[in-house]
C-alpha cells in the first residue's frame, strides 16, 4: 500500500512538471545579424533573462538576410509563440510580418530597430543625444578644426541617426571638414566592406587625417587595426566611435591602440528591459503605460575615454 501511496505521489510529481513545462512562457527571440556582437549582446542577454523566470525560449539569427528574417518571423508567429522580442530588426522592410504578429496577438517589442504601429515598444537610447556626444567629443579632441574621414552605415536606423547628427555638428563648425567618407553597404560581410573602403580612404588621404569617426564600435576595430599596421600611435588620428563593450573597453586603455572614445550602449540591460516589459505587459497583464507611455523606452549611454574607462572595465 505505501509503495503504491509513493508511486502515485511521484506520478503525479511528474504530471505537474509536465504541465507547468506545457503552460510556460513561450518567448521567441529574433537577432538580425548575431555576428555583430551587439545584436548577439542583446538577444543573449534577452534570453538569459527569460530563462531566469523559467520561459521557453526559441532563439534564432536572421544572418543579415532581410528573407531569412521574415520566414523566421512567420514561423514564430505560426507557432503562436506568446510573444517575442526582435533584437536590431527591420520594422519598415518586416512590416507585414508584425502586422501578422498583431492580428495573431503576439505582441512584439524591438530593441534599437525604431519603432512599427504594430508593436509594443522599441527599446532605444537617445540616438540624437549619442550621435551629438560623439561627434562633439571628436570635434572638442580636435580643437574645431582638421580633416576628417568618416565610416558611416545607412542600413540601421540608429547609425543613420547618429550620421545625420554629426553632419549638422559639421555644418556648424566649418573649420572642421569631411575630406572623405565611406558607407558600409554589404551587411552580410560588412567586416570586408568596411577593411577595403576605409584601406582605401586612409591611402589617398594619407597625411591630411586628423580625425575618423565610424558610426559603431565593429567599424572602429578595423580601422584601429589598418591604422596600427601602418605605424600610427594613440593621439596621431582621434578615432571616436559609438556602442561600448569589453574589445573596445581594452582598445581604449591599450596605449597601443588608435580608439580613444566610444558612447556606451547598454545592450545587455536593453535586451533586459524588454523582457521585463514583456512579463509586466503580457505575463503581468498591467498597462503598457506602466512601462512607458510612447513608443519607446529610453535607457541612457555613457561617453567613455581614458579618463573613466577603467570604471567599464571588469
Amino acid at each position: 500500500m505505501k509503495k503504491t501511496s509513493l508511486i502515485a505521489a511521484a506520478a503525479g510529481a511528474l504530471l505537474a512538471l509536465s504541465a507547468n513545462a506545457a503552460m510556460a512562457f513561450e518567448l521567441g527571440i529574433v537577432a538580425f545579424q548575431m555576428s555583430s556582437e551587439t545584436h548577439a549582446r542583446v538577444a543573449n542577454a534577452a534570453a538569459e533573462a527569460a530563462k531566469a523566470k523559467g520561459w521557453n525560449v526559441t532563439l534564432l539569427n536572421s544572418e543579415g538576410a532581410l528573407p531569412k528574417h521574415a520566414e523566421q518571423l512567420d514561423a514564430l508567429i505560426a507557432r503562436k509563440v506568446d510573444a517575442i522580442v526582435i533584437a536590431m530588426g527591420k520594422p519598415v522592410e518586416a512590416d507585414a510580418q508584425l502586422e501578422a504578429a498583431s492580428k495573431a496577438g503576439v505582441p512584439v517589442i524591438t530593441v534599437m530597430a525604431g519603432t512599427s504601429p504594430h508593436t509594443l515598444m522599441d527599446v532605444q537610447v537617445n540616438e540624437y543625444k549619442v550621435g551629438a556626444d560623439a561627434a562633439l567629443y571628436l570635434l572638442g579632441q580636435l580643437g574645431y578644426r582638421g580633416n576628417v574621414l568618416t565610416q558611416r552605415f545607412e542600413g540601421n536606423v540608429g547609425t543613420r541617426i547618429r550620421g545625420k547628427v554629426l553632419d549638422v555638428v559639421l555644418s556648424e563648425n566649418t573649420a572642421v571638414k569631411e575630406i572623405g567618407k565611406h558607407s558600409m553597404a554589404r551587411t552580410q560581410s560588412w567586416r570586408d566592406d568596411v577593411r577595403n573602403g576605409m584601406q582605401a580612404l586612409l591611402l589617398k588621404n594619407q597625411g591630411q587625417i586628423n580625425g575618423i569617426w565610424a558610426s559603431f564600435d565593429g567599424q572602429a576595430y578595423i580601422i584601429d587595426d589598418l591604422m596600427q599596421a601602418q605605424g600610427l600611435k594613440k593621439g596621431d588620428i582621434v578615432l571616436v566611435s559609438i556602442d561600448g563593450g569589453p574589445e573596445t573597453y581594452r582598445r581604449i586603455a591599450d596605449p597601443e591602440s588608435m580608439l580613444m572614445a566610444t558612447v556606451a550602449i547598454p545592450f545587455e540591460g536593453m535586451g533586459r528591459s524588454a523582457v521585463e516589459a514583456i512579463d509586466t505587459i503580457v505575463v503581468k497583464k498591467q498597462p503598457k503605460d506602466t512601462v512607458t507611455a510612447g513608443p519607446y523606452l529610453f535607457t541612457d549611454a555613457t561617453l567613455v575615454d581614458a579618463t573613466n574607462v577603467k570604471e567599464f572595465i571588469k
